[in-house]
């Protein structure tokens, strides 16, 4: 849908432009359209959309379709009060917005605007939204292939260095790829898939220390946990709090939490299976610039097949991506930058970047920005954090002093990256929205074009998606 039938208020508002010439209040809405409303509030809600972006478009389709509709989004569940001719009637809509999936997004999106511009009727509309939402995951193969890619790639990143070690890395990780896939049909509990993938890993860890083919920095069990971390839920819960929708907010950084503390639970316990601990600190690895690029590149191309990004749309965030790291590189090599300060250079040339290409693509801001600078994520510290704190309770007051101010430092460091990549990402987004409103322009091209991947068919229309 074009960025101006989207970026309105979550308020109806009567200076509010209108997507169709048909004027709200002049139709009665059939249960036809109430159902297309609901099916694309759920899409779009379900799959990572920002919540200002999913009222809105939601909204707007109804003023394409003849009436006003209003959204208030709550954690499981969207409420949708539609105003018609006959009054005023709600209508709950049970949703968890725990997934990510571009593809599904971008379609949505193409969908509502092609409603809004009068070529496509709820009837044809409501097939298309259905066939969208039986959109398959991204295959097992690639997401395991790309899973071992993403894992190998930060192993380099952090300073794995030696080709055995890497390829641990690579096969930790596409086999946990494999278990989170085997278990999502297994069970719906949204914690259960990182918590073993996570296990997974700790144990191949622990065995990799025994056998003498991990270092101190245990990357081999550290760096097929970082591409568990749900980043995308993260930013659009602080973009949640930014905009006061506090209820929401708070509970998408809970449920990030949560996921953050099973991963690194998983991931102490099967190191602890073989009698193996999370050093608190140890020796950091400076790695060239070629080096570190190429591998962002490859990290962010893992994390947009994790969010089910079309493959011919995965050069955009790997080039911003690509030129993020090598400014963060740039700041801490040469400029003698903090990492909490790289990271912060690098996040907002991503946000700015990235808010008006999410916009044009009809994209989620907070999976493509966060691909963009996965490989800027605090993993490392965050676990050393959590086993240093077992180490804490574990001797009590025989700890040492160095290992309460390990822990410290590991903690401080992790929260200052996180919020400085936060703020660098969301900072831009919300000036551009603020000051240039119109920076995105109408997109009208019929799906199929740029702005359309994949495909599945209607009885009227043939749609282009994959």
């Amino acid at each position: 849908m074009s960025s101006s039938c989207v970026e309105q208020r979550h308020a109806p508002s009567t200076g509010a432009r209108s997507c169709s010439a048909t004027q709200p209040g002049e139709h009665v809405a059939s249960p036809g359209d109430s159902a297309l409303i609901s099916v694309s509030a759920r899409l779009l809600f379900a799959n990572g959309q920002t919540t200002a972006r999913t009222v809105a478009a939601v909204e707007q389709l109804a003023d394409g379709l003849g009436f006003r509709a209003a959204v208030f989004p709550r954690w499981g569940e969207l409420t949708v009060r539609i105003d018609d001719d006959t009054g005023s009637r709600y209508e709950i809509i049970a949703v968890e917005p725990v997934g990510v999936d571009m593809s599904k997004v971008a379609a949505t999106m193409s969908v509502i605007a092609e409603v809004c511009d009068g070529r496509l009727d709820a009837e044809a509309a409501r097939s298309a939204l259905e066939a969208i939402a039986r959109f398959p995951p991204v295959s097992v193969a690639r997401f395991a292939l790309m899973a071992a890619a993403g894992a190998a790639a930060l192993g380099v990143i952090f300073g794995a260095a030696h080709p055995l070690g890497l390829v641990l890395i690579a096969l930790s990780a596409g086999a946990g790829a494999c278990l989170r896939r085997w278990l999502a049909g297994m069970s719906l509990n949204p914690f259960v898939q990182p918590f073993c993938a996570a296990l997974l890993a700790g144990a191949v860890g622990a065995i990799a220390v025994r056998l003498q083919l991990s270092s101190v920095l245990r990357l081999v069990a550290v760096c097929p946990c970082m591409v568990l971390v749900p980043g995308p839920h993260l930013l659009n819960g602080t973009i949640d709090l930014a905009r006061a929708r506090i209820a929401l907010g708070a509970s998408r950084i809970g449920y990030t939490s949560l996921i953050t503390v099973m991963i690194c639970t998983g991931l102490l316990v099967g190191l602890s299976l073989g009698g193996v601990t999370l050093a608190v600190s140890g020796p950091s690895h400076a790695v060239p610039l070629g080096y570190d690029v190429i591998a962002a590149g490859v990290a962010v191309a893992a994390y947009g097949t994790f969010f089910a990004m079309p493959w011919r749309m995965l050069p955009i965030p790997i080039l911003i991506g690509m030129l993020a790291h090598a400014l963060r590189w740039a700041a801490i090599s040469l400029a003698g930058a903090s990492v909490a300060t790289g990271a912060l250079v690098a996040c907002l040339v991503v946000g700015t970047l990235m808010t008006p290409i999410a916009d044009r693509l009809r994209l989620p801001f907070a999976a493509l920005a966060f691909a963009s600078v996965v490989s800027l994520i605090p993993g490392v510290f965050l676990f050393r954090m959590a086993g240093g704190l077992v180490g804490l309770v574990e001797l009590g007051r025989t700890a040492s002093p160095d290992l309460l101010l390990g822990v410290i430092a590991d903690g401080t460091t992790a929260m200052l990256i996180i919020l400085a990549m936060t703020f660098g990402l969301i900072l831009p987004k919300m000036g551009i929205g603020h000051f240039y409103p119109g920076v995105a322009k109408p997109i009208r091209e019929a799906p199929g074009k740029a702005a359309v991947l994949g495909m599945f068919k209607t009885r009227r229309y043939r749609w282009r998606f994959r």
